[in-house]
């Protein structure tokens, strides 16, 4: 669990300060494409005198391109989305160990890699959206999302999508191979379309009627809370939503994070830049700028995500569900989950 006492924050601040006058630049190879970030950035500079140089793409590409480059990388650090991700890149051998005591203490230690080699900054439930006004009962859990019951009536993005096949890992590593086998052939029966789009295109099949359930990461409903989100937002009263699994081991949460480059000519330097996305302040950041939950508990949350309410999550160790994410896919593919 994690340590969250004064004077692990005064370190914290320490390490900070200690560094304002320092010299030199970071190399951050990101796929997180929120505008919002750009506040994270700037203070980090601010406080450290750091120079951060980005290069920004999408996932797969950066991971490629740090394999490419070798031992010549300019990378120190690699941030992305997802647990998948950042278990294809530390098994791709271009993330390093760490030793930093402020993560430590910190980051909950089931949203870190056993090896250290990634960490989580930020998270987002993976749970149910309905229409209220065609649904009375909604599934409770995962597992209900399969039933019968449901069947023609849900919305849900494609096998290639990282969001579920860490879901589907997760679903291995709680109950096994063939009850994740049964769950992913149910969904394929339910589905009320061929998945498309991304999640606020599930959120939007609910407004336009063509489903009545979809699968979505809270952040992009909480966006709709915070901003006008074209299809969903005018019309959000009308969607209900349920955190599943809450008699049992709790919601899905998916990560964004990062790790140090495995040849980071500037190590000091990244090492410095995960803690201070460990700070308070930047946790805050990643709640009111994008919606998302802090990996560090009792940071306040954004309005657009308290409005969601209370939940529990499931605290299941992310390092063992990245280690089953390619049986997820094998599943996918199996039961033919597009």
């Amino acid at each position: 669990m994690l340590k969250s006492s004064t004077c692990v924050v005064a370190a914290l601040t320490a390490l900070i300060a200690a560094s304002a006058a320092a010299e030199g630049e970071l190399n951050l190879y990101s796929s997180r494409h929120y505008d919002t970030d750009e506040r994270l950035y700037t203070d980090f500079e601010e406080a450290t005198g750091i120079t951060i140089n980005r290069i920004e793409g999408k996932a797969d590409e950066l991971i490629s391109r740090m394999e490419a480059e070798g031992a010549n990388s300019p990378a120190d650090i690699l941030l992305t989305v997802d647990t998948s991700r950042l278990e294809r890149a530390k098994n791709a051998g271009i993330l390093q160990a760490i030793d930093s005591d402020v993560l430590e203490d910190r980051i909950p230690s089931n949203l870190q890699d056993s090896d250290n080699q990634w960490f989580g900054f930020s998270q987002r439930g993976r749970i149910i959206f309905f229409n209220k006004e065609t649904v009375d009962t909604p599934p409770a859990t995962y597992a209900d999302l399969a039933k019968p019951e449901y069947k023609g009536m849900v919305c849900i993005r494609s096998s290639t999508n990282t969001y579920n096949q860490t879901l589907l890992a997760s679903i291995i590593t709680h109950q096994g191979t063939e009850a994740a086998k049964d769950w992913a052939a149910g969904i394929v029966e339910n589905m009320a379309r061929d998945p498309q789009g991304g999640d606020t295109d599930q959120l939007r099949g609910i407004v336009s009627g063509e489903c009545d359930i979809a699968v979505s990461n809270t952040y992009y409903f909480s966006r709709a809370i915070r901003t006008d989100v074209k299809g969903v937002s005018a019309e959000r009263d009308m969607i209900g939503w349920v955190f599943p699994n809450q008699d049992s081991y709790g919601a899905h949460m998916n990560l964004s994070g990062a790790g140090v480059a495995a040849n980071a000519p500037n190590k000091d330097n990244a090492v410095l830049f995960l803690e201070y996305l460990a700070s308070d302040q930047a946790q805050q950041y990643f709640s009111a700028g994008n919606d998302e939950f802090p990996a560090v508990v009792n940071v306040e949350l954004a309005d657009s995500v308290k409005a969601l309410g209370e939940f529990k999550a499931d605290e299941i160790d992310l390092s063992d569900v990245a280690k089953n994410i390619p049986e997820a896919q094998k599943i996918f593919d199996e039961v033919g989950w597009k």
